[in-house]
């Protein structure tokens, strides 16, 4: 009896605290308040970006990790350092091509999904300013929910998959 005593107790301070918060005036600071940020919705682990010259496409990768146990759909991207589209890979008339992902990118409830050179990328189309290695670059996933997600990349060389991010390029 004492244990449901104690929780009670607990529960009735908890319920006293989030009513106290409720009180005032009901004015705020912010007359357009935005989504909160969906940090603990979804993480980026290992997230990096190919160095580039200016005004060459590039593309940044990492890990989506959705902490939840619903899916999580981004929708798009942001950036100061360029303007933005989600991407992917492709067979098209037996050839890989890179076009705009349809839907966004979805990641599964309490799983990941993996940006890489080769498959599905945020694609930088046409950076102001070179982007080296060892710059930080700022980004932010914006979520079907309208939450978003900022994080930061760090650029590096990459030769890999010696993929051609050409303007020119075929995308349906």
């Amino acid at each position: 009896m004492r244990i449901s005593l104690t929780a009670a107790a607990v529960l009735a301070g908890v319920l006293a605290m989030g009513t106290a918060g409720g009180c005032g005036s009901g004015a705020t600071d912010d007359p357009d308040p935005q989504p909160a940020p969906s940090a603990a919705v979804l993480t980026v682990k290992d997230p990096w970006v190919k160095a580039a010259k200016a005004g060459t496409m590039t593309a940044a990768f990492g890990v989506l990790v959705n902490n939840t146990g619903a899916d999580v759909t981004i929708t798009g991207a942001e950036s100061p350092a360029s303007p933005l589209e989600l991407h992917e890979m492709a067979v098209k008339d037996g050839k890989m091509v890179m076009r705009p992902k349809e839907g966004g990118f979805v990641v599964a409830a309490g799983a990941s999904h993996e940006l890489a050179p080769g498959g599905d990328h945020l694609m930088l189309m046409k950076p102001a300013a070179a982007i080296e290695a060892g710059d930080e670059v700022t980004f932010t996933l914006k979520l079907a929910d309208g939450g978003s997600v900022p994080f930061t990349a760090i650029a590096k060389p990459f030769v890999g998959a010696e993929e051609s991010y050409d303007p020119g390029m075929e995308m349906p």
